[in-house]
């Protein structure tokens, strides 16, 4: 009984709002985010590691998907394919300029997927006298229609290629017109919302 009021008594005042309880195996920090490293101990369930999410986005995106930003993530996968396939298929006298974007882009994906690890677990801490940047936002397990619809393309041109032998050569030529599409959405998105 009195291991459990000490477990109790570390938990952050949220979960001591709550009533939460903390189960075997999962620890609170004693006090805020520097709490739970001083004292060697693993953190509850909700907290990412920002060093395995750096890592993960060595595969750009997969960071962010292990943390929970899913549109992000593959919104930073589909951004290196696209920049990879411009170099790839001779862009010219853009490449030097592609090629610097994309070493950018890939680095700037890897401090993304840590630093909102980071934030994330700030968060559950409570912050202490830290503010979270205006854009940030918990992650959240909510689809999207723009992905919903993403998927059922893609489903539909991989079933009639494999499925009944229909050419993907077209795909070369007019693959910024998925980029196009995806600018609009965005925009009709963001007037819906004002």
């Amino acid at each position: 009984m009195e291991h459990e009021q000490n477990q109790n008594h570390e938990l952050p005042d949220a979960q001591q709002a709550s009533g939460e309880q903390i189960r075997s195996g999962d620890y609170a920090p004693a006090s805020g985010p520097q709490g739970a490293a001083k004292h060697g101990k693993r953190r509850g369930r909700g907290y990412k590691s920002s060093t395995a999410a750096g890592w993960l986005s060595l595969v750009p995106g997969l960071g962010q998907i292990y943390i929970g930003y899913y549109q992000r993530g593959f919104l930073h996968a589909v951004v290196v394919i696209t920049l990879i396939t411009a170099l790839a298929s001779g862009s010219g006298t853009l490449a030097p300029m592609l090629g610097t974007f994309l070493a950018f882009f890939w680095l700037y994906n890897i401090i993304d997927a840590s630093r909102r690890a980071s934030l994330i677990n700030r968060a559950i801490d409570g912050l202490g006298d830290t503010e979270l940047p205006e854009d940030f936002e918990m992650p959240g397990a909510k689809g999207t229609q723009g992905m919903g619809i993403l998927l059922v393309v893609l489903g539909v041109l991989i079933l009639l290629n494999t499925g009944f032998d229909v050419s993907m050569e077209w795909l070369e030529d007019w693959w910024p017109l998925a980029m196009i599409g995806g600018g609009v959405y965005l925009i009709m998105k963001n007037r819906n919302k004002d």
